[in-house]
């Protein structure tokens, strides 16, 4: 396949390239920089993009975004976390839809934010979205790929849960602590965690690029969320050693402000990926204690 990648400077978009790549499929990621040889420029920002690259597709990944977690939630991020999302995903769709050969299949990024804070409820992807900052992003994020659905393209929102790496996201940034004997859980850790690992990930977008039954949400995670205290105490083994503290919920929300603590670490998302495994995927990180032993090997 010629599958052109957007967002692949990013923790999944370099996995992703490389995967990709190793089993033989062309890629182009689609830059905002000057482009090396074999990628391609666009320009979200001035509404720019090489419809050339797009036309020769035979698929597209649409990974674009700012990292939602990484800093405080001020005005202006929080413009940026639904800008960066929404303006690219509305210029790759309305240009694919314009297209004398549209690509067949569109895979959009998108987050089990979707569903906001649902306490211990049984989350698949006929659930309703739910309320707060996030909800709203990816309930935008998913509408902006109207164009692309219109025109006849197969789009896949990507409902992606956490993604455990050992050199990016949410874990990495935990590790240290936990090394240092000094993780714990968050609040009362009654909160339920969503979970993937970075190769199951990149696994389950291959196998969606290539899996037509599947069509609009697609919850990508673990069968077996956990919640932050199992999630923990996990953890703690996984690296030997003890992780017996407990970080307040007024500590979280000060260090990182009260809007990210709660819909970020502190809301509690049970999500079931049921049309991906219905679809025939099996994940080779089933359990959080084998994602983390295979996440956390040399």
């Amino acid at each position: 396949m010629r599958v052109v990648v957007t967002g692949s400077s990013g923790l999944i978009g370099i996995a992703l390239l490389v995967r990709l790549r190793r089993e033989g499929h062309q890629v182009i990621p689609l830059v905002r920089r000057s482009p090396d040889a074999g990628a391609a420029h666009w320009d979200p920002a001035v509404g720019t993009i090489d419809a050339g690259a797009l036309e020769r597709a035979d698929a597209v990944v649409n990974l674009a975004g700012v990292g939602i977690g990484d800093r405080r939630w001020s005005a202006a991020r929080k413009e940026a976390i639904l800008s960066s999302r929404v303006s690219s995903t509305t210029l790759l769709c309305e240009t694919v839809a314009g297209l004398t050969r549209s690509p067949p299949v569109l895979v959009n990024a998108s987050a089990i934010g979707f569903y906001g804070d649902q306490g211990d409820e049984l989350l698949t992807e006929d659930s309703p979205a739910g309320t707060g900052f996030v909800a709203d992003v990816c309930r935008a994020w998913e509408a902006a790929t109207s164009p692309a659905r219109q025109a006849g393209v197969r789009v896949v929102h990507l409902r992606t849960a956490v993604v455990l790496a050992r050199h990016g996201g949410a874990l990495a940034r935990q590790l240290p602590l936990f090394r240092l004997g000094l993780g714990g859980r968050l609040a009362r850790g009654d909160q339920w965690l969503s979970w993937i690992s970075l190769r199951d990930e990149v696994r389950a977008i291959l196998h969606i690029l290539g899996e037509e039954s599947l069509v609009g949400a697609t919850n990508c995670s673990s069968s077996a969320p956990v919640t932050n205290a199992q999630f923990t105490r996990a953890l703690g083994r996984a690296v030997h050693r003890p992780a017996a503290l407990v970080v307040p919920r007024s500590a979280l929300r000060l260090a990182l402000g009260h809007e990210l603590a709660d819909e970020l670490v502190l809301t509690s998302q049970r999500v079931m990926p049921t049309r991906l495994e219905a679809s025939g995927f099996s994940f080779e990180d089933p359990s959080i204690d084998e994602a983390l032993a295979a996440v956390l090997a040399p």
